[in-house]
């Protein structure tokens, strides 16, 4: 299975069929698979080969338009066991932390998989993620979502406690999605690059404000802190306007770089 962009559908690939009902689903094409609706049935060997965007139809002769799914719309449609980070903060975080093409990036914990496979996608085929965290059964089903991608090769999953520290060095960028960030910036100095990019997303003020003690205590500086809110407008020429429900606060994006400071030599050293 790829997220490569292609211009038609071939067998392995993820595909989005939206019904005359608004509805999507997201599945693989396989040669004798087919795809159940209320609207009928679509047999995917009668699809392979056609242009992504065709309208395509059930044996019941229902319209159907066939997409490429988005890194968007398959992070929301990811499996989950826990809360998944939306789309909205995630592309920030690729942005704002720097992530491309190449890079060794560190994520803590794992969850669902959602913010693993943005960065797997990030960093192309020539970087690697490493994705820690302490609880094996939620890291399995992310490992199963990785694979529905094709991104397995992308990624290190490692099923330990980040407070035994990082195995790597000198990354470009790691992120924390963990309750308590603020005891692990020793291991986070130790793991990162200086001047590398570290994050974290926190759903409270009060963990925001422990968190800001814990970088400016262990020398890191461009501290930011935001959240961001997303709101639909329905896309009606007559009548547009918002949609009736908002995605708001989801958490607080927490950013910093890891400094070097100079030693400030002493007066008896300046007078020598």
């Amino acid at each position: 299975m790829t997220l490569e962009n292609k211009t038609t559908a071939q067998e392995g690939d993820l595909a989005q069929f939206i019904d005359p009902r608004g509805k999507k689903h997201i599945v693989e094409l396989t040669e004798n698979g087919r795809l159940q609706t209320n609207h009928g049935q679509i047999f995917y060997k009668d699809v392979i080969g056609t242009s992504w965007g065709s309208e395509v139809f059930s044996h019941l002769n229902k319209p159907f338009i066939m997409l490429q799914p988005s890194l968007h719309e398959i992070m929301l449609n990811t499996k989950r066991s826990t809360t998944v980070m939306y789309p909205k903060d995630v592309g920030f975080i690729l942005v704002n932390m720097n992530i491309s093409t190449g890079q060794t990036v560190i994520e803590a914990g794992t969850g669902s998989g959602a913010l693993t496979t943005a960065l797997c996608w990030a960093v192309g085929p020539t970087g690697q993620v490493f994705s820690y965290e302490a609880r094996e059964p939620i890291q399995g089903l992310a490992k199963n979502n990785l694979e529905k991608v094709g991104y397995q090769d992308r990624v290190t999953f490692k099923n330990r406690d980040i407070a035994y520290g990082f195995d790597e060095t000198g990354v470009d960028a790691l992120f924390l999605d963990v309750p308590n960030p603020e005891d692990y910036m020793p291991v986070v100095r130790d793991a990162l690059r200086p001047g590398g990019y570290f994050g974290s997303l926190l759903p409270t003020t009060n963990q925001v404000v422990r968190l800001l003690e814990a970088l400016q205590a262990h020398d890191f500086a461009f501290i930011e802190v935001c959240e961001n809110m997303l709101r639909y407008y329905k896309p009606v020429p007559g009548r547009l306007r918002p949609d009736d429900r908002m995605v708001a606060h989801t958490g607080f994006l927490v950013f910093a770089r890891p400094i070097i400071r100079a030693d400030i030599p002493s007066k008896e050293k300046q007078d020598a």
